[in-house]
């Protein structure tokens, strides 16, 4: 890519003097320092929230681990750490570290299939920093006592105690070992496992290990070893106490059956396995599900069903507490088809050998996907397993999942889930796009209850904690379903505003603005519009504005946020009444963030903190109300702050990365609105050069996609990739603007013309941008609107259109290299935004096309395209 941005530059050259801009106490921002120009990825907070960790990222290079105890300067360094866990006592954390960059693009594309991730493991209390090598995975247990390391393969070592270069096997020995190690499939294959006593160092190891599992509360550990050579294969249960001492039972053992998946319990007292007769191939071999009892070690199995087994694929989780276990199930388990080999001349002339060798693909108008689709889903169909549950106490296993409707959503639930199917629809994603049915599959019978039929994918329904209630949207309105008696009670109907998406510019029905979480007691829920946030009751079915209509009289969206821990918001599932919950919001107007506070019930909002920046949420702790968040302007990087739930304006700061942009010129970055040819607002950001002068027209770099203006606030990424690196134009004296495109339906193409060329005329007419010397990029979509754009208007000087769609008609049944999809449904209803069929509008197909108007393009434009 960096030749591309070279070539880019040299090509927007042409728009005018672009002599850097180089005051005399800053440097030049150079492609090097852009690569090496770091950002903060994924931080962590501890479950007290007193620790956080993060990893630091440049755009090329490798990254470093940072832990930081909230309050205080205490901190670690951990080179090239990245991915950290904090264990559960926060005395420890652990980070993935990947082979370097040097290594990596040093080594041929065989030895860099065998390169493996390290783990660092660092001591929070004496900043020691132990170092393991090939790790597969790694858990702490619930009190920092222990932890687990497993490895991965060692394929190339000899066994401890060996040597490996001493001539001490021969060459025939070797060969032999390798012809035995073949007959081995990967999936049965083992390796190392080692149980590390943190305290005293002491070390229980394991070889030959295919999977491992702790508790819920880390009191046991449960270990599946698979000792092929010995015709060994056993699961063990480790009893992990707060001492160094170990106690260690066998609760299965067998010399032929393999062992598969392993589950214990959150509570402590149930194991679960899988085992299945090592002889068998294991793509064809069939598992049976044992459950012991960890107080008296006693395994049973459950009932064999006729119509359902299990096979490798199978994964088993207990629910939260204890008393169900799922498990995926299959009809039938077969061997995998293989393809003929020829392998002696009979084979020559043997017609299934000679047509098994042509990997031949039969297409038919009746199959459910397009064989392109179906070949890169097959993989993940091959893993498919369909949901059942054992519950514990009764003994009873039950079927939930089924081939009609595969998917079973796993929850809490003690009653009711919800399933889903969209094999009626495969067919029509091709010009539809997706959809599923909906289903509350009942947990004790199995029994299917039909919810929803062709529901967009998007919209999926929300089914209650305490299994009273579902909420869905359709068409428009948010509805509440009753799952006693079957009700159904529109709640928005009736309600002055709208919960369909007001920005909605496609061919295809609006979709809904989400669902904000249930209240405790499934006494209601929230639901948002583009503004407010809603709270309905169940009961009676009546809603009020937790923030009393504000959002739309001042513009701004508001959004409940901090919910759980790292970012996710879903925890807890039950906001309890009067509950204060932290609310962001962004003003669509000045496209300025802010906090504030809103409590269950009541119709009040406070402001905790609001100004010109970008703020955004990124863990809370699992047991305090700490948070972290950051704030950004396109002149602050967004470094991160803790602070507590509802008291974010007294945040304490936990990084500077701002410091690297401050060696550094940097742009200011403006809101512009203007109105577009037939009279429809539009805003853009207009960013200036550090040391814009008033009446002096600038070079300038036009980019753009959809909706940009509420970047106005956004740090800019520091990297290098397909797109402009905003920074670097201003550096070397461009002006950048973002506007925003608002699309017709049938005419994407004219309508992104007219908002560009309306936008360019304005921050001409402003005096700021140079008439003959703008310039124009835009990637993907914003790449066709580019390649269209030349075609219709002179306007700039230079164009670089990144992997545009050139031909809607060609396009319109492309295959999509990622998911093997056709573009059929991406033109009918879906981005392009044709709105009607090739067959019923060729002429619009047409129209839209920039190949059409290929004649006509005098803007020197390059086209980038390719896989990397």
């Amino acid at each position: 890519m960096k030749s591309i941005l070279v070539s880019s530059s040299i090509l927007f050259a042409a728009l005018g003097s672009v002599s850097p801009i180089v005051a005399a106490e800053k440097a030049p921002l150079t492609l090097q320092d852009i690569m090496q120009f770091e950002t903060n990825k994924k931080p962590v907070l501890s479950d007290s929230g007193k620790l956080m960790a993060l990893s630091i990222v440049p755009d090329r290079g490798d990254a470093r681990g940072l832990v930081k105890f909230v309050d205080s300067d205490t901190r670690f360094n951990i080179p090239s750490g990245i991915k950290p866990v904090i264990s559960p006592q926060e005395r420890y954390v652990a980070f993935t570290r990947p082979p370097s960059l040097l290594t990596s693009e040093k080594a041929s594309k065989k030895e860099r299939k065998k390169l493996k991730n390290d783990l660092v493991l660092l001591d929070t209390q004496t900043g020691e920093q132990r170092e393991f090598s090939r790790v597969k995975s790694f858990a702490f247990s619930e009190q920092d006592s222990h932890l687990v390391v497993w490895f991965e393969q060692d394929e190339d070592k000899p066994e401890e105690g060996t040597a490996k270069d001493k001539g001490a096997v021969s060459k025939i020995s070797e060969a032999n070992e390798e012809k035995e190690k073949a007959k081995v499939d990967d999936f049965d294959k083992g390796s190392r496992l080692q149980l590390i006593a943190l305290n005293s160092g002491k070390v229980t190891s394991y070889s030959h290990v295919t999977a491992y599992a702790l508790s819920g509360g880390n009191t046991h550990l449960a270990v599946a070893t698979n000792d092929i050579e010995g015709q060994k294969h056993s699961v063990d249960l480790l009893s992990i106490g707060a001492k160094t001492c170990l106690s260690t039972c066998e609760v299965f053992t067998s010399s032929e059956q393999q062992t598969g998946a392993l589950a214990l319990s959150k509570d402590g007292k149930h194991l679960a396995f899988t085992h299945g007769q090592y002889a068998d191939a294991p793509y064809g071999r069939e598992y049976q599900l044992g459950l012991v009892s960890i107080e008296n070690l006693k395994v049973r199995y459950g009932k064999p069903n006729a119509d359902w087994t299990l096979n490798r694929y199978a994964e088993l989780n207990f629910s939260k507490d204890g008393g169900r276990l799922f498990f995926g199930r299959v009809p039938q388990v077969s061997q995998q088809l293989s393809i003929p080999k020829v392998e002696k001349q009979e084979d020559l002339f043997d017609i299934r050998t000679v047509t098994g060798q042509r990997n031949l693909r039969v297409w038919h108008g009746n199959d459910a996907r397009i064989k392109p689709n179906e070949v890169k889903e097959y993989k993940a169909e091959q893993k498919r397993t369909y949901l059942a549950v054992w519950h514990l106490e009764s003994n009873k296993q039950v079927q939930l999942g089924t081939l009609k409707v595969p998917d079973v959503k796993l929850g809490e639930q003690t009653q009711w889930l919800l399933a889903s199917s969209d094999l009626p629809y495969r067919k029509m994603i091709t010009w539809a796009g997706f959809y599923r049915d909906y289903y509350l599959v009942n947990l004790q019978s199995g029994s299917m209850q039909p919810l929803l039929v062709q529901q967009p994918s998007g919209e999926k329904p929300s089914l209650s904690p305490d299994e009273g209630f579902v909420s869905f949207y359709q068409q428009g309105h948010v509805y509440l379903y009753n799952i006693a008696d079957g009700g159904k009670q529109a709640l928005t109907q009736g309600l002055e505003v709208s919960f369909a998406n007001e920005d909605h510019d496609y061919p295809s029905n609006a979709p809904s603005y989400g669902f904000g979480p249930w209240l405790e007691d499934d006494a209601g829920l929230l639901v948002y519009d583009k503004y407010d946030i809603w709270q309905f009751d169940t009961k009676t079915a009546e809603g009020m504005m937790l923030t009393s209509g504000k959002g739309r009289k001042s513009g701004v969206q508001y959004r409940v946020t901090g919910l759980s821990k790292n970012g996710l918001d879903d925890k807890p599932t039950r906001l309890a009444k009067n509950e204060s919950v932290l609310v962001h919001g962004y003003n669509t107007r000045t496209k300025a963030d802010g906090f504030y506070r809103a409590k269950v019930g009541k119709q009040k909002l406070t402001q905790l903190m609001q100004g010109d920046y970008k703020l955004k949420f990124l863990a809370r702790a699992q047991n305090s109300d700490e948070i972290l968040f950051s704030k950004e302007r396109f002149d602050l990087y967004p470094d991160i702050y803790a602070a507590n739930l509802l008291a974010p304006a007294k945040a304490r700061k936990q990084t500077d990365l701002d410091a690297q942009k401050r060696r550094f010129n940097w742009g200011k970055a403006e809101l512009v609105s203007w109105s577009n040819g037939d009279g429809k607002p539009l805003d853009g950001v207009l960013i200036k050069p550090h040391n814009y002068q008033e009446g002096k027209r600038y070079p300038v770099l036009v980019y753009f996609y959809r909706f940009m203006s509420d970047r106005l606030h956004a740090f800019p990424k520091m990297q290098l990739n397909h797109r402009p690196n905003f920074a670097w134009y201003l550096d070397n004296g461009y002006a950048v603007f973002l506007p925003d495109i608002r699309f017709e339906v049938g005419y994407p193409g004219p309508s992104s013309v007219q908002a560009l060329t309306s936008g360019v005329q304005h921050i001409i007419d402003m005096g700021v941008a140079k008439a003959d010397a703008i310039g124009l990029q835009g990637h993907s979509w914003g790449g066709y609107q580019t390649a269209f754009a030349v075609t219709q208007t002179p306007i700039f000087a230079a164009a670089v259109s990144g992997a545009p769609v050139s031909n809607m008609t060609s396009a319109y049944s492309g295959i999509r290299h990622g998911s093997g999809l056709a573009r059929q449904f991406q033109y009918e209803t879906g981005q392009s935004r044709i709105g009607e069929t090739l067959f019923d509008a060729p002429h619009k197909y047409i129209e839209n096309s920039p190949v059409f108007y290929a004649e006509r393009i005098k803007t020197p434009m390059m086209l980038m395209f390719g896989d990397k």
